[in-house]
């Protein structure tokens, strides 16, 4: 299977490395060239058999030419992302699918009205996704069922983690998450009820660690002795209460932001923030790692 990188930044070269990770060839385009042979050089600093199946294209029809799969990771901007799909759309197979990195626009913005649009949909990672197999796959209202079907098969056979979205929602689903969790957190330190390093101790040393192998209906389900709806029972009350309180979404002004970023950057000083991206990404290797490895120990 031939697949294709459109975009080569972090998430576009972590993707490279998920494609030929799994023995396919992959061809690479970016519009800067620099960007595409720094994915290339990306593989090999992890895996240099790997680079041996990556190749820079010449341009954007080289790149698509004969490509099953499309992973577009372009910039994050919708006006870059339409004028892209349009130029694509001219230069498609009969065949070939595209899925995007985007985190937050529908596939609907970018590709509606385009011939090729029944073969688009939103593949969404999380970065990055060479360490994280999370992806969310998300169709719009056009997109053919049997294009789902394919790319959550491909994630799969990519040693993957897919969820399928039944229609497009703001935020797609971890983003929905991750944001009910920081408007509390951002709510708790702006009323002074504990600081920054707190709120991330509750989740790195209480909730995560059992997030990160089980999810909150999981999690809930084993809190109670006869399962989830018990737990509903005895504590659906309180759960309601608390989501009355939560109900008016703060933003998050400038003086509270101010007080967050002074307050983490006497723990990470700004310019060792790029040495700290190195160790969570060596941590969350090793997470996964020890999953995989518990996994088979326990099933």
């Amino acid at each position: 299977m031939k697949l294709t990188i459109v975009g080569c930044g972090v998430v576009g070269s972590s993707w490279a490395l998920v494609f030929s990770r799994a023995g396919h060839d992959v061809a690479i385009y970016d519009r800067s060239p620099e960007a595409a042979e720094a994915a290339v050089a990306f593989v090999a600093s992890v895996d240099p058999s790997c680079a041996e199946r990556c190749r820079v294209a010449a341009d954007l029809a080289d790149a698509l030419a004969e490509a099953d799969y499309v992973q577009e990771s372009a910039p994050e901007r919708l006006p870059i992302k339409q004028a892209l799909y349009k130029e694509m759309d001219a230069l498609l197979g009969a065949r070939t699918i595209v899925g995007s990195s985007t985190s937050g626009f529908p596939a609907s913005s970018f590709t509606t009205g385009l011939a090729n649009a029944a073969r688009c949909l939103v593949a969404h990672p999380i970065n990055p996704p060479h360490l994280i197999p999370l992806v969310e796959i998300v169709p719009a209202t056009g997109t053919a069922p049997e294009t789902v079907r394919f790319v959550h098969d491909l994630m799969r056979d990519l040693g993957q983690s897919p969820i399928m979205l039944t229609r497009e929602i703001n935020g797609f689903v971890v983003n929905r998450l991750q944001s009910a969790v920081l408007g509390e957190a951002f709510r708790l330190v702006e009323d002074g009820i504990c600081t920054p390093d707190e709120v991330d101790a509750a989740m790195a040393d209480g909730l995560g660690l059992r997030w990160c192998f089980m999810g909150p209906f999981a999690t809930i389900d084993l809190n109670a002795a006869n399962g989830v709806a018990q737990y509903c029972e005895n504590l659906g009350p309180m759960y309601h209460g608390l989501a009355k309180e939560q109900a008016d979404p703060r933003e998050w002004g400038p003086e509270l932001v101010s007080g967050i970023e002074a307050r983490m950057r006497v723990a990470v000083p700004a310019d060792a923030l790029p040495e700290r991206r190195r160790w969570r990404d060596r941590f969350l290797a090793r997470i996964v790692e020890a999953k995989q490895a518990i996994r088979k120990e326990l099933g």
